[in-house]
């Protein structure tokens, strides 16, 4: 093969001007033909991309490309998701507003995605904290507001005392900010919320329903966040007052077993039986110092308050329950009360441990070894024991027998539930989107702002030179006039959660530049939902679940005809690589790492030796990131695709290596040359089809096969078994020999189709390819080819490979295929290349149709 040099920085800068100036991917509303909305999560704009981003939408691109190619008209945009504290802190660090910081970044990440060569349609391109963007989303609330799914209340909320703001429950992690690490605390505070509790049975509903298409291990997720369940609701007197309360339990067939009452801190009985108790406010000073999250609140030591009261036992005749206020109990949840029953729960376990409370077991396991109460609570099977009426029954059937004697003695009812909260959104902080209402002076009233006085922005001249929500002290911004009266009014300074905006982003990009409405009802209706929705599966539960309610709200609010955002959704795996420290126990960046005379590692700068660490996530805390601008740089877009398409299933983690990218891009290279090596000597495309040996009729059949089997890898999200395929089929081509008319005439019929096959996965080398062999328009706007199905099936074989008698593989080829093709078609096989793993290959032994073993020391 000659050594031609292929340009790949002039090649892919020329193919991406050329998609740009002939509007390429810019699509409209075409009822005539079937959509395909290809969707990947939109970046936060930090000013780079990362390796992440590459593989995010690289395989989006795959998805959208294809689906062009398919016959379908396509939408596949992209934006930012720009506001938040991470810019506002970023902007405080420089000095800068954080509009400046955030327009800047965006431009910069804009021109390493168009780097990227995505077929993206650039005109419907949204920024999150444009007031032209945020000014629908506030017309949204308002229109939530007035159909009663917003509401604002006094709420116990999880403070993070880092960044002064306020996080959902599940925006706290272990106990801790998600993005700051600070240990979360407890403040009662105005908070407005969105009722998603309303979409509760709805949102559990679909996600069986119409969420076929989403990964199982997310479907789970939601379903246990959404948390239904059914148990029962009961009245409590408390002795020797005229006060009483309301416990809610899923378990009161461990009725017998309860041996004390626990209330919230905050609880009005609570409350009003401590009232003037020594040592009460400490008590709730330290319950403050905590999150409201579940993790939080089981990390957490128990610690209770005896009110000194008690209630009775509604089945045991002078058993009374004492009565303590609890650090793991929250007002929020369910009624802020329970009864205790350590035997059975664990966090009633420790409490019962610590406060020298009964500890009486009443579910007994069929093996008695199963439980063992001086160690920890039993929450397993069992059948039901010392408890009266309910003895040798089995949890459910005792739960019903318990719930029926409560209803029939007046003092319950069976009710269900569920885990799932309303969703707070007030945040205090000025980098996002306004709450559009004021609160008039002279009485307090909440007044919506009207909807010609929208967008309601956020002031330029803004300063952090003080703690907390700058809006708070800003000397102008907030003061107004109420819209109905004219007197002086408030405005809300609390800004939205950035989730708000990412819940509807989908929707504005089918009418990005819209500005009567967010979208108007036809072009969604047309686009959405969203086909295929790519992204990492940490939004499981924050951002996917709010889209989905959010789109049941702006359906009932008139907005949109359909039930569900994202119809398909595929959670990619993460791109890792490894890490090192230096001797100072520093991280140290790949790049800063060069090799010593004694051939160890050493940090360039420092001198100081180097030691690799785990193979983890890319992150910028640990240094071992790569930048893909600079990958891109050397080895161009196309071998970066290339790479984190082919080397791992999309769904596992990716180890970032330099031999991988140095791979693709060798294979880059060198379809370029034998493309350039033999264009000049094939037949021109009018020419017949000749009379074909059997190479070149295997050639065939391996083309049309691999049109077949590429396209169905693409569809399951196989990209790296679709590489390989493509990879199989050009080696396959490489075997001809031009010269002769056969194998000339397949060779060109095999040039085509790479073309079209490559596209999807490296969008520059298949324009220049399909350039260079004069075929019409571009390979982006060709059909996807077909399989002819007389050339399938019969005529080929599927083979395992092994290395060293393990089988590793398999490939398919064409019956009869010779030892050398077989032996070319596994080695070129990436999960072959990985068992072998570098080490010398001693024999290869193939048989033809049946096997091939390679054997390596």
């Amino acid at each position: 093969m000659s050594e031609i040099r292929y340009n790949i920085k002039e090649t892919e800068a020329k193919w991406q001007k050329t998609w740009v100036t002939n509007n390429t991917f810019e699509v409209t509303e075409d009822p005539s033909k079937e959509k395909a909305y290809v969707l990947a999560m939109l970046p936060y704009p930090s000013g780079r991309i990362h390796m992440g981003h590459v593989r995010n939408y690289s395989l989006s691109d795959v998805v959208a490309r294809y689906k062009k190619m398919s016959g379908y008209n396509v939408l596949n945009p992209m934006g930012w998701d720009a506001l938040g504290l991470p810019a506002e802190n970023a902007a405080l660090e420089r000095n800068i507003h954080p509009g400046t910081w955030t327009y800047k970044n965006i431009a910069e990440m804009k021109t390493q995605l168009l780097d990227m060569g995505l077929a993206i349609d650039w005109t419907r391109e949204v920024a999150t904290c444009h007031p032209e963007y945020y000014r629908h989303e506030q017309k949204m609330f308002l229109d939530f507001y007035n159909k009663g799914l917003a509401y604002r209340k006094e709420s116990t909320v999880n403070w993070d005392p880092v960044e002064n703001t306020v996080l959902a429950n599940e925006q706290v992690v272990d106990g801790k900010g998600w993005r700051s690490g600070a240990p979360v605390e407890r403040k009662k505070l105005n908070q407005w919320f969105l009722k998603i509790t309303d979409y509760a049975e709805e949102l559990l509903n679909d996600i069986d329903d119409k969420l076929d298409r989403w990964p199982d291990k997310v479907r789970t997720m939601q379903k246990n966040w959404i948390g239904k369940s059914t148990g029962l609701q009961m009245r409590f007197d408390v002795n020797d007052t005229s006060d009483h309360f309301e416990i809610f339990t899923t378990r009161p067939d461990t009725i017998f077993g309860a041996s004390f009452i626990g209330l919230a801190p905050d609880h009005p009985v609570a409350l009003k039986l401590c009232e003037g108790k020594d040592g009460f406010a400490e008590f709730k000073g330290q319950c403050a110092a905590g999150g409201t999250s579940e993790v939080a609140i089981e990390q957490a030591e128990k610690i209770g308050f005896d009110t000194g009261y008690s209630v009775n036992h509604p089945f045991i005749e002078g058993k009374k329950l004492p009565i303590y206020v609890a650090n793991f109990i929250l007002m929020d949840y369910g009624t802020g009360a329970i009864y205790g029953v350590p035997a059975h729960d664990q966090r009633d376990y420790d409490f019962a441990k610590k406060y020298n409370l009964d500890i009486d077991q009443v579910v007994f396991p069929t093996n008695p070894d199963d439980i063992d109460l001086s160690k920890e609570s039993y929450n397993g099977p069992g059948k039901i024991g010392n408890s009266d009426f309910l003895n040798g029954m089995d949890i459910e059937d005792a739960k019903q027998a318990v719930i029926d004697k409560i209803e029939s003695m007046n003092l319950g009812e069976a009710k269900t539930t569920y885990r799932l909260r309303d969703w707070g959104v007030s945040r205090q902080r000025y980098w996002g989107c306004p709450v559009p209402v004021v609160y008039r002076e002279s009485d307090g009233a909440c007044i919506p702002v009207p909807d010609d006085q929208l967008p309601v922005e956020l002031p330029d001249d803004v300063s952090f030179d003080k703690p907390g929500n700058p809006l708070d002290h800003h000397p102008t911004w907030k003061y107004t006039t109420c819209p109905e009266t004219g007197e002086p009014a408030i405005r809300e300074t609390d800004t939205f959660d950035t989730f708000f905006e990412s819940s509807w982003y989908q929707f504005r990009y089918t009418d990005a530049r819209n500005e009567a409405r967010g979208f108007d009802a036809d072009k969604v209706n047309y686009w959405a939902p969203v086909d295929q929705y790519i992204g990492g599966v940490e939004h499981a539960v924050l951002h996917l679940l709010y889209a989905r309610f959010f789109t049941k709200a702006l359906r009932d609010c008139g907005y949109l005809n359909f039930d569900e955002p994202f119809a398909g959704l595929f959670t990619q795996g993460m791109v890792t690589h490894t890490s090192y420290k230096n001797t100072d126990g520093k991280w140290v960046y790949p790049a800063d790492i060069i090799k010593g005379d004694d051939g160890k590692m050493i940090e360039e700068g420092s001198g100081l030796e180097v030691k690799a660490q785990r193979n983890e996530k890319m992150s910028k805390s640990k240094r071992n990131t790569i930048d893909p601008a600079e990958i891109m740089d050397a080895y161009g877009a196309d071998a970066a695709r290339l790479f984190v398409l082919s080397d791992s299933p999309p769904d596992r983690d990716l180890e970032w290596t330099e031999s991988g990218i140095e791979g693709a891009w060798k294979y880059i290279n060198k379809l370029y040359r034998f493309v350039m090596d033999n264009l000049s000597i094939l037949p021109n495309s009018e020419t017949a089809q000749p009379d074909l040996n059997d190479k070149a009729q295997r050639a065939l059949i391996k083309i049309h096969q691999t049109r077949l089997d590429v396209a169905t890898h693409i569809d399951e999200f196989h990209m790296n078994k679709a590489v390989a395929k493509i990879r199989e089929m050009s080696n396959a081509l490489m075997e001809l020999q031009p010269e002769n008319a056969g194998d000339g005439w397949v060779m060109r019929e095999g040039f085509e189709t790479l073309a079209q096959l490559i596209s999807p996965f490296t969008p520059h080398l298949a324009e220049e390819i399909w350039s260079m062999m004069g075929l019409q328009d571009l390979v982006a706007n060709s059909a996807w080819p077909k399989a002819n199905q007389s050339l399938l099936g019969a005529d080929e074989v599927t083979i395992a490979v092994q290395v060293n008698g393990k089988v590793r593989a398999t490939i398919n080829l064409p019956k009869g295929s010779d030892k050398k093709i077989l032996e070319d078609t596994a080695l070129a096989n990436d999960d072959v290349q990985r068992a072998i793993d570098g080490k010398d290959i001693r024999k290869i032994i193939a048989v033809p149709d049946r096997i091939v073993n390679v054997v390596v020391a």
